[in-house]
C-alpha cells in the first residue's frame, strides 16, 4: 500500500473591499464577544439596571479606558449592523456600480453614526451631581 502526500494549493486573494470587510468581520467580531459579555456582567449582574442613571455614567466615563471600551462596543456592534444590512442589500442589488455605491454608502453612515456616537461618549457627559 502506498500513500501520497498531497502538497496544500494555494490560492491569491485579491485585496479589495470584500475582502477588507470579511477580515474586519472577523477580527472584530473575536474582540466584540468579550467586550459585549463583560457588558453584561457588569451593566446587568453586578450594577443592575435599576442603578443606572446618569450619575452612574458619568462616573464610569469618567475613567478613559471606560471610554474607550464603550467606544470600541459601539463601533463594533455597529458594524456587524451594518455589514449585515450590507449583505441584505447585495441580496436586491444586482447592478454592479448600484452595488458599490451602496456599499460606500453603508460605510459612510457606519463612520458617520459611530462618530456622533464617540463624540458624545468623550464629551457627552460632565462631573457627576452631589
Amino acid at each position: 500500500m502506498t500513500t501520497t502526500t498531497q502538497t496544500p494549493r494555494r490560492v491569491s486573494v485579491p485585496r479589495n473591499y470584500e475582502t477588507i470587510a470579511w477580515a474586519f468581520m472577523r477580527y472584530s467580531g473575536v474582540l466584540l464577544i468579550p467586550l459585549v459579555w463583560i457588558h453584561v456582567i457588569i451593566q446587568d449582574v453586578l450594577v443592575g439596571v435599576h442603578a443606572i442613571d446618569l450619575d452612574y455614567v458619568a462616573l464610569r466615563w469618567a475613567t478613559l479606558g471606560w471610554r474607550v471600551y464603550d467606544i470600541l462596543l459601539l463601533a463594533f456592534a455597529f458594524a456587524h449592523g451594518m455589514n449585515g444590512l450590507r449583505t441584505v442589500l447585495r441580496d436586491y442589488i444586482h447592478k454592479p456600480s448600484t452595488r458599490r455605491a451602496a456599499d460606500w454608502l453603508v460605510l459612510i453612515v457606519w463612520l458617520i453614526i459611530t462618530a456622533i456616537g464617540a463624540a458624545a461618549i468623550i464629551g457627552g457627559v460632565g462631573t457627576p451631581g452631589p
